[in-house]
């Protein structure tokens, strides 16, 4: 499978199990505006957050590592290792 489908793939798999925790969700995009960095976060007042992954040139599992990061940075949750578990064993499923 392309890397952008399993992108997009993982994508719904980590929101989905984002929803169903009651986390906020925020949208998934590639590549990050800034030049160089390979995860970023986007706050804009109104909006969701936006995680933002290079894809490119990089393993679907550093990808999804970064997705999940993202999730649990937008939320606040930076040590809940139950929750990165968690969301990363919904991509696995």
């Amino acid at each position: 499978m392309a890397i952008n489908l399993r992108f997009a793939v993982a994508a719904k798999a980590i929101s989905d199990e984002a929803r169903a925790a009651g986390l906020l969700v925020p949208g998934f995009r590639s590549p990050p505006r800034v030049v160089g960095v390979d995860r970023a976060l986007r706050r804009r007042p109104g909006a969701p957050p936006a995680v933002s992954v290079r894809v490119n040139g990089r393993p679907i599992d550093s990808v999804v590592a970064d997705m999940v990061e993202g999730v649990l940075v937008a939320n606040g949750l930076r040590d809940r290792d139950d929750l990165r578990a968690q969301l990363l064993a919904a991509v696995a499923a």
